[in-house]
């Protein structure tokens, strides 16, 4: 306590000198940044600079949040007042210093056209400071990939594209040289993974996304039937497939397949409508709401870190501890592999190379148990 070695006269006489020297040395910059965004006005306590217990812990909702209503409303505040993107999380993998940035938005934010120049401003602010300090890679979580905002799509259908998956900053500034990723290759990998072995058969659900498209196209070419819940879905997935392909989707009817690969916007109907024991495998940056309790919900798309990954004191979102979304993980690995292309709008990665990379450098898929663990 310095305090009492002032009192006493116990301080070392160097402790000054070296604190000031502390305060003139510049940071350290780091080589990969992931960008994302607070969820709810509670997920503020899940943050590293939030409250430690909490943060520790996957993120849900709890009763007492109620209680804390006035810090949290002071919070928003705050938010957004201050309006600039700041940093959660800093960790060390191998030689890479890596920080986490948050775009200070809540979810709901995301579908309020309103917002969208705001947002989209926000994010490309990040991803031109983070290329004036020099920084590797940008990955970008979440909705700032604005790709996946399905009730935006609902709303205003025209918008469909929004920044389609970060290609409009990338056109807007062809000059960086910072990677923008999107991490689609990488959470197609994790999916197509999660699949059991023996698998002939899946029920694709949601709302359509450039992952869910990689999906099933990969699943087709490979010979599984993919069966669609919905006939504009099954559409415009049959549109971007060759007629090969395309033989083996189909428009489900009797829903018997007990994998269901799941996105954004799947109703509680649709899944009433699963057999008893169904999985549930979201591809989507958010999980499904869990409504059946004779069911299992995998994560959503996400690895294990390797041991040597230092300083992880916090969870990511619902995620348990040492559990890392795939998106940020492809950042992670683009920098490793010194990749340099970016990976936006309709590009992608070969998937068996990104998936191999990725246990070659640690980390590791999430095993099928956790899934039973996970029972609703």
């Amino acid at each position: 306590m310095p305090m009492y070695d002032y009192i006493y006269n116990t301080l070392d006489k160097s402790s000054d000198m070296l604190y000031e020297k502390s305060l003139e040395r510049q940071g350290q910059l780091p080589d990969v940044v992931h960008l994302t965004h607070l969820t709810t006005p509670e997920s503020i306590y899940h943050l590293r600079l939030g409250i430690s217990s909490f943060a520790s812990e996957p993120y849900t909702s709890k009763w007492y949040f109620w209680l804390m209503w006035p810090v949290t409303l002071w919070s928003m505040i705050v938010t957004w007042i201050y309006g600039n993107t700041f940093t959660v999380e800093r960790n060390l993998f191998k030689n890479l210093n890596l920080q986490t940035w948050a775009i200070p938005k809540y979810r709901v934010q995301y579908v309020m056209q309103w917002q969208r120049e705001t947002i989209n401003n926000l994010i490309e602010e990040a991803i031109m400071e983070a290329d004036q300090k020099g920084i590797k890679v940008l990955s970008l979580g979440l909705l700032n990939q604005a790709s996946n905002i399905f009730l935006f799509f609902l709303l205003h259908p025209q918008d469909e594209k929004l920044n389609n998956n970060g290609e409009l900053y990338i056109k807007r500034n062809p000059q960086i040289k910072v990677k923008v990723v999107d991490g689609s290759s990488l959470a197609v990998a994790v999916v197509l993974n999660s699949i059991p072995k023996g698998t002939t058969q899946v029920v694709l659900g949601g709302h359509l996304s450039k992952v869910a498209n990689a999906i099933a196209l990969a699943l087709c070419q490979g010979g599984e039937k993919v069966m669609t819940l919905r006939e504009e879905e099954y559409k415009k997935l049959e549109s971007n497939l060759s007629p090969e392909a395309a033989t083996n989707l189909v428009p489900s009817k009797n829903y018997a397949s007990k994998i269901w690969l799941v996105g954004d916007g799947l109703s509680e109907d649709e899944q009433l409508k699963a057999p008893k024991g169904t999985l549930f495998i979201p591809f989507s940056q958010f999980p499904p709401r869990k409504v059946r309790k004779d069911c299992f919900y995998l994560h959503t798309p996400a690895m294990v870190t390797p041991k040597h990954f230092e300083n992880v004191d916090s969870c990511e979102n619902w995620l348990p501890r040492r559990v890392m979304s795939a998106w940020r993980v492809a950042g992670i690995l683009h920098a490793l592999e010194d990749w340099q292309e970016h990976e936006c709008g309709s590009m992608m990665f070969d998937i068996e190379k990104v998936w191999k990379a990725s246990l070659d450098h640690g980390f590791q898929p999430i095993t099928i148990a956790s899934a039973f663990e996970s029972k609703a």
